[in-house]
């Protein structure tokens, strides 16, 4: 008999040495192709109404968002669904304006033809909240105009 045993030939062990490079290289690439939200929303999410007939937005650069909905914070303003929303916080109609030249001084003289001011509201907002805010986008020449809907099924009767 002999005293020393053969050593069993298997497979080597797996290195983790590379572990924390691949690791670091992981979070590195989530971490630049996460899109941060531009704004918090103070406002309930809207519930679009739908539409059949819709077209996707080209230059979303170049769109500036108006929110209109109920307020999230009721006690501080009320519960009514006509809350208006620009970048981060709740405004009036009378404020838009203000928005809209404040956007503009964002783009290039060469881009301003081509902005579009998107509304999104809430299917149960007031009718007379859009006609203002739509009133006070024609006192400043914001003429491009696109209602945010979800779309829907066509009804045919």
């Amino acid at each position: 008999m002999s005293k020393f045993k053969k050593k069993k030939k298997g497979q080597p062990a797996i290195s983790t040495a590379s572990l924390p490079d691949i690791v670091f290289m992981l979070l590195f690439f989530f971490m630049v192709i996460t899109v941060m939200r531009k704004n918090d929303l103070k406002i309930d999410a809207p519930r679009l109404p739908s539409a059949t007939e819709v077209k996707k937005l080209e230059h979303k650069s170049l769109v500036s968002t108006i929110y209109v909905g109920k307020a999230k914070d009721k006690g501080k303003y009320g519960s009514s669904y006509n809350r208006i929303q620009l970048n981060d916080k709740i405004a009036t109609p009378d404020d838009v304006p203000a928005f809209i030249l404040n956007e503009r001084e964002k783009v290039s003289d060469a881009e301003i033809p081509f902005m579009t001011t998107s509304i999104k509201a809430d299917k149960e907002s007031n009718v007379g909240t859009l006609t203002d805010i739509r009133l006070k986008l024609r006192d400043v020449n914001a003429l491009k105009l696109s209602l945010s809907t979800q779309k829907g099924s066509s009804i045919s009767k």
